[in-house]
């Protein structure tokens, strides 16, 4: 990349200038006089960062802004073909690839990728061949990559570029393993909360600087925005709402302990929920296949709920409402704005929403939880590797 502002991300005009952009990128495009008042920065500092900025590739001019009256300002913004960002969103057994331009703006999206990923520098430099692969195929050179941003299921700790779940090597962070193969700055997070910050600026409900993101899906995790910015706690491992230690149950969660709230409300629970049914001899769309003694799966269980098989729709509601009970405490508790709810388990529509609102109305508490709007993730399985890119983005120009 040629000398930039980034260069020298510690001098007094590159602060403001990462202002201009963060602006920009919150609002839109700015006229020169508009900017000088918002950053209390004299006009003709402005107008001089402006154009290094424009010289820099990363603002263009957009002409003349329409008035009512008087001489017309030119106005400034983002330039889209500065460069761009990949987002790599691994799953259990595949990842998806979105590509974001300077902008934010999703120019690609490719999902269901098949790869298992395994802690080993073997199969993660596997996987970076096959991204780098497909952003040839699109038609973009790799040399125009600014930033990558990876997400990972489990506990991550962004600043260290750890993984508790795909440790390879002793003291090596995952960030530094792929930056060997991307060659370009690469920063890793959880999923849900990749997912959170991707439905915070990009998802069509984005208004609101306090929000809690619930990702059910094989788990259940959650990420928070609250004013405005992504929550991480003390060692970067917040949103662990899984385990949560909620339910008199005796089952024993994935993590090795008993109760957690991931053992009523998540895809691992509906499908050994689903599962028991079965067993007991429960009709089904799903008992052919049960019989024949094939495996059942959890997509086998999504898409039967989307045929409006019963028990497969009584099984998705028990978890709406045991993951509502859960999110009444999170509202008298965080009194959010918005509660949004992705992941895979959305596929079941007002089965699962109807229960979660019940349970809401029932156990939260009616002052606090009137301010809080519930809605589905409207980037749907898009959401994680969206995130992935506006967080690279906001990494790479020091905005997080």
């Amino acid at each position: 990349m040629a000398k930039t502002f980034l260069s020298d991300p510690d001098s007094k005009n590159s602060a403001v200038k990462r202002e201009i952009i963060r602006l920009c990128i919150n609002n839109g495009a700015y006229s020169i006089a508009d900017l000088s008042k918002e950053i209390n920065t004299s006009v003709p500092t402005v107008t001089k960062l402006i154009s290094e900025l424009i010289d820099e590739g990363f603002m263009q001019d957009l002409g003349k802004q329409g008035t009512s009256g008087g001489r017309r300002p030119s106005i400034y913004g983002l330039n889209p073909k500065a460069g761009y960002f990949v987002g790599v969103d691994v799953a259990r057994q595949h990842f998806h690839i979105a590509v974001t331009d300077f902008s934010g703006r999703l120019i690609d999206f490719r999902q269901d990728i098949e790869y298992v990923l395994e802690a080993n520098a073997e199969s993660f430099r596997g996987m970076c061949i096959k991204v780098k692969e497909h952003f040839a195929e699109i038609g973009l050179p790799w040399e125009k990559v600014l930033s990558v941003g990876v997400s990972l299921s489990g506990r991550v700790n962004p600043e260290e570029g750890f993984s508790l779940t795909y440790a390879v090597k002793e003291n090596l962070p995952l960030t530094a393993l792929f930056q060997m193969e991307f060659n370009v700055p690469v920063t890793i997070e959880n999923d849900s909360r990749a997912m959170t910050y991707g439905e915070y600026l990009a998802g069509k409900h984005s208004n609101e600087k306090d929000m809690i993101f619930i990702n059910l899906s094989w788990g259940l995790g959650m990420g928070m925005i609250l004013d405005g910015h992504l929550y991480y706690g003390k060692s970067g491992f917040s949103g662990e709402i899984g385990h949560f230690p909620f339910l008199d149950n005796d089952k024993i969660c994935r993590c090795g302990k008993n109760g957690c709230l991931e053992t009523g409300a998540s895809g691992t629970a509906l499908y050994h929920m689903i599962k028991e049914q079965l067993e007991a001899g429960r009709t089904s769309l799903l008992s052919k296949k049960y019989r024949a003694g094939e495996k059942i799966v959890l997509d086998d269980i999504l898409k039967a709920v989307e045929e409006e098989d019963v028990l497969s729709i009584e099984g998705i509601g028990k978890i709406g409402e045991t993951l509502g009970r859960a999110i009444a405490g999170l509202i008298n508790i965080f009194n959010p704005g918005q509660v949004i709810i992705g992941g895979r388990l959305i596929v079941g529509g007002d089965y699962l929403m109807l229960p979660i609102r019940t349970a809401v109305n029932k156990y939260s508490l009616n002052r606090v939880s009137s301010d809080t709007e519930i809605f589905f993730s409207t980037l749907g399985r898009k959401a994680a590797g969206v995130g992935d890119c506006l967080i690279a983005r906001a990494r790479l120009l020091g905005l997080m």
